[in-house]
């Protein structure tokens, strides 16, 4: 699976970051980045976890 971020919709609040450390990261800009693509099979919990608790739903699952 892939994660794929929409940076129009992403506001930096780092849900994601705090759910998987090691999966995401915020840029310079304060945006969202998925660190690992594809994401490993032991994160993808963790990643469709992120992707339903985005409060701007700017996380999307790509496979």
């Amino acid at each position: 699976m892939r994660v794929e971020v929409d940076r129009d919709r992403c506001e930096g609040n780092a849900i994601c970051v705090g759910i998987d450390p090691e999966l995401f990261e915020l840029d310079d800009e304060d945006y969202a980045v998925v660190k690992i693509d594809p994401v490993p099979a032991d994160h993808e919990e963790r990643a469709e976890q992120a992707i339903a608790e985005c409060p701007r739903a700017a996380l999307k699952r790509r496979d």
